[in-house]
């Protein structure tokens, strides 16, 4: 596998590592797999980058941050990953932080969720999944506990941008950096909908997890 990766990166500039695992409820109790694919893949990954030259722009998650009593920033020390998914990738974080002092050249994007429309629609995040609901005369459904409750959200356009400035700027120091575009309450999202959708519907259902 690695030898093939060294062939497939030969002559290229920059590696985009978007090949993951990324419904963090769906890799619940799938621990082994979410490990062989989001950390595992990133180690080869980053081995043949290391040897071809090649430099690796890292797709990370605000989701190793956890549950936190407030807003944080990447000073932040106290991870808190909640899901298999958001495990692998800080595990993969610290893999490559390991790899700073040798020859491979990267950067670490941690991403808030992703919100806006593409070929692979997620209808299971929060914005999609509500605009979905609305534009389609359904109910929307909110969990118990989310609606005051901030997360960070990034518009599919800011998330194409940051990755096109570290390319531009030739950002790869090896940092981590978060990519949001805002953090919104569920109250924020569904607000923001009523101005097109006036007559929306909801229903409560049972407490988020993740």
């Amino acid at each position: 596998m690695s030898a093939d990766l060294e062939r497939m990166f030969e002559g290229a500039s920059i590696i985009v590592h978007l090949a993951a695992l990324t419904n963090a409820e769906a890799t619940v109790g799938q621990e082994e797999e979410t490990e062989r694919i989001n950390l595992e893949g990133v180690k080869r990954v980053a081995d043949a980058c290391a040897k071809t030259g090649s430099k690796l722009i890292f797709p990370s998650t605000t989701s190793v941050y956890g549950s936190q009593e407030s807003v944080v920033d990447e000073t932040c020390t106290d991870l808190k990953p909640q899901s298999p998914y958001a495990v692998s990738k800080l595990k993969a974080e610290e893999y490559l932080s390991g790899k700073h002092s040798s020859n491979l050249k990267f950067i670490t994007l941690r991403l808030a969720t992703i919100f806006g429309w593409s070929p692979g629609m997620r209808f299971h995040t929060a914005v999609n999944k509500f605009i979905w609901q609305a534009v389609n005369g359904k109910e929307l459904t909110i969990w118990k506990t989310a609606w005051e409750q901030k997360r960070p959200y990034l518009d599919l356009g800011d998330c194409v941008r940051a990755v096109n400035f570290v390319v531009e700027r030739d950002v790869f120091d090896g940092g981590i950096y978060n990519v949001v575009t805002e953090n919104f309450t569920v109250k924020d999202i569904v607000g923001a909908i009523q101005e097109f959708v006036p007559n929306l519907r909801m229903k409560y259902v049972g407490n988020e997890k993740l």
